[in-house]
């Protein structure tokens, strides 16, 4: 019995012992008549650093004009800028900003538009994935239903709405899309 009683008592002064350890230094130093309540503060991250190498191509008209497109999509669904660098990266990644029509024995199943969309997967008729507008809402419509996409890395954003079989090339993009985005958002 004594034996019992002796570990039950080393037990509880180990814990309490840990606790100490623990909570001491921090309760060493409140003093809960003067403590105030503490006060929450709104703290802004930055957007995730660019992930990898990173690619870059020169864009011509029409290029421009689409990256405007996925803009003006992303402002008149009231997203922030970031919505548009995961859109912009995307379209990088799929179709180099070009609206792609049907490629025939080059096309990737029946993958269109400016975010290589497929009419038999549901994100709309072939007229409606070669619009800017449409498709770069569709995408956004997605890319809302993925929890926490405005701090997680832009291809993982970006791979959870495509489903693609390159998980990892919407990385690439990121630094020319956040470029484009700087320099368009505005104009």
């Amino acid at each position: 019995m004594n034996t019992i009683f002796r570990k039950s008592m080393l037990s509880v002064a180990g814990l309490a012992f840990a606790g100490g350890v623990f909570a001491g230094p921090i309760a060493a130093h409140a003093n809960p008549v003067d403590a105030k309540p503490a006060t929450a503060v709104a703290v802004q991250t930055a957007a995730p650093k660019p992930q990898g190498d990173q690619s870059h191509i020169t864009l011509n008209d029409e290029q421009t004009a689409n990256a405007k497109a996925i803009i003006a999509a992303t402002k008149k669904a009231g997203l922030p800028e970031r919505a548009a660098v995961i859109s912009i990266a995307t379209s990088l990644q799929e179709s180099k900003l070009e609206n792609l029509g049907h490629l025939g024995d080059m096309n990737d199943h029946d993958s269109l538009g400016l975010f290589q969309q497929r009419p038999s997967s549901g994100w709309g008729t072939p007229e409606q994935i070669t619009n800017p507008e449409y498709s770069t809402t569709a995408f956004l419509k997605g890319l809302k239903q993925v929890d926490g996409w405005q701090d997680m890395p832009l291809t993982d954003a970006a791979q959870t709405v495509q489903v693609s079989a390159y998980p990892d090339a919407y990385a690439q993009w990121e630094q020319q899309a956040t470029d484009l985005v700087a320099h368009l958002w505005n104009s």
